[in-house]
């Protein structure tokens, strides 16, 4: 992997570990997760610290994904995220992709080992690295531990230009997780009045 900022050290959480399909825990076995393409991909760890590193507190914690995404089944793992917070997710053996400002779910019809060899071939694409790039063309460094907050959301139609600030990765979840939550039953089209960002 290309531009790795982050590398989790020995494996703490065997709990978690344990419950692991057995490729994903070979992955772990090389490397305890990583934050890759400088801050473009993030795969957890099975550890207890640091926090924002670990696979069991999205999976199991209390934040844990599938109690705020309808979507999202207790079984899935959420074992990686890209620069904005939007999460992979292995079920069984699929890949899947969960948008988290609308809760919606694709398949990418991949297994984990194809996952990875798309994102080395294909990283802008496979990753959505744009706004990783054009925070980086600004001048900015996404450290390990933090995403990137993009305001006004992707998914609502605006003529104002997207700002985005790097945040701590729980509290951009957190504000996601918020944003769901808010828009989850509006129907498509929906007039929106956002309260103005805070910067």
């Amino acid at each position: 992997m290309k531009g790795v900022l982050y590398t989790g050290e020995s494996i703490t959480d065997p709990v978690t570990f344990t419950l692991l399909p057995s490729f994903l825990q070979q992955f772990l076995l090389e490397q305890n997760g990583v934050v890759a393409y400088f801050g473009g991909l993030h795969i957890r760890g099975c550890c207890q610290k640091p926090a924002w590193h670990s696979l069991a507190a999205v999976w199991k914690g209390e934040r844990a994904l599938h109690k705020v995404y309808a979507a999202v089944k207790p079984t899935d793992v959420p074992f990686a995220q890209d620069c904005v917070g939007n999460q992979f997710l292995l079920r069984n053996d699929a890949v899947l992709f969960l948008d988290t400002e609308t809760g919606e779910i694709a398949d990418l019809n991949v297994d984990f080992k194809h996952f990875l060899f798309g994102i080395e071939k294909f990283p802008v694409d496979a990753l959505g690295l744009e706004p990783l790039q054009k925070f980086q063309q600004q001048g900015g460094y996404l450290q390990p531990g933090h995403l990137l907050s993009v305001y006004p959301p992707v998914c609502i139609k605006s003529k104002e230009e997207r700002k985005l600030k790097p945040v701590p990765a729980a509290e951009r979840l957190a504000s996601l997780a918020d944003f769901y939550r808010q828009i989850k039953d509006l129907p498509d089209g929906q007039f929106l009045r956002l309260k103005p960002s805070q910067d």
